[in-house]
């Protein structure tokens, strides 16, 4: 299954669930105040308050998370961008029989980065080219040292160059930690728990009406679990609606601009 079609069926099970909630907790209120007439809605606004406030928080809070996270993603591929092209240009620097090797590793070097992101979501293709990323890394460095220490290379080789490189293999590093950085699992089990009670007092709170309100009970459901999809969706910005590929088209024209 796919993780659009999982993150479908679990917001649509979160509808779900809260519509029937809202339903049972009506029933619930209902019993209540024909048993109790006085006394079935007393103090229940301060509780009903404390729990709606909170789900907002948490919704708030994931929220805020998840797209702070997405523009930091998006700003990484534009850093990576930014060193491998500072790095290419360092490349000038070298003796000039040193350089149409390393000008093609480069070349090779971009284009299994653009395919480490672009074999998502197969994990282990995606890993496997990680890898493959990491041996061209290894491969640039070996060569570009050795290069720079060839009679012929000025002192600013070692200068300007190897720092570049460094600054270029370190972003990969930074690029994989933040795409695997997400809150715990925790925290969207508590989202949907708290949304789920929500609708259960939402429900309770209704029940004074003589016939059901389905406007507000479909739209009170539909808001909560449409605003949970999104939150799920930017935590993964490669697998789902909201992604960060336009992004890649940097890269892309990077590695048009090596040929």
């Amino acid at each position: 299954m796919s993780y659009t079609a999982f993150a479908s069926l679990i917001t649509l099970g979160l509808f779900v669930g809260m519509v029937a909630l809202l339903e049972i907790g009506r029933r619930l209120g209902v019993r209540r105040i024909a048993s109790d007439p006085e006394g079935a809605q007393a103090g229940t606004g301060a509780v009903d308050g404390a729990v709606f406030a909170l789900l907002g928080l948490l919704i708030a809070f994931t929220f805020s998370g998840a797209a702070t996270r997405f523009d930091e993603r998006r700003a990484l591929i534009v850093q990576e961008a930014n060193d491998i092209g500072t790095a290419y240009l360092r490349l000038d620097l070298l003796p000039a029989d040193a350089q149409p090797a390393l000008r093609d590793l480069f070349r090779r070097y971009v284009a299994s980065r653009l395919d480490v992101y672009r074999k998502l979501p197969d994990i282990e293709a995606a890993r496997a080219e990680l890898l493959r990323s990491n041996e061209l890394q290894g491969e640039i460095w070996r060569q570009a040292v050795a290069a720079a220490g060839m009679n012929g290379a000025p002192p600013a080789a070692n200068m300007l160059l190897l720092p570049a490189l460094n600054q270029m293999i370190d972003i990969t590093t930074t690029r994989t930690t933040a795409a695997a950085m997400h809150p715990p699992i925790v925290i969207f089990v508590l989202l949907y728990g708290l949304a789920l009670i929500a609708a259960l007092l939402a429900g309770y709170g209704m029940c004074g009406t003589k016939s059901r309100n389905w406007l507000h009970m479909v739209g009170f459901a539909a808001s909560v679990a449409v605003a949970v999809y999104v939150v799920i969706d930017i935590e993964y910005p490669r697998l789902g609606l909201i992604r960060v590929d336009t992004f890649d088209q940097v890269l892309v024209d990077l590695l048009e601009s090596m040929k």
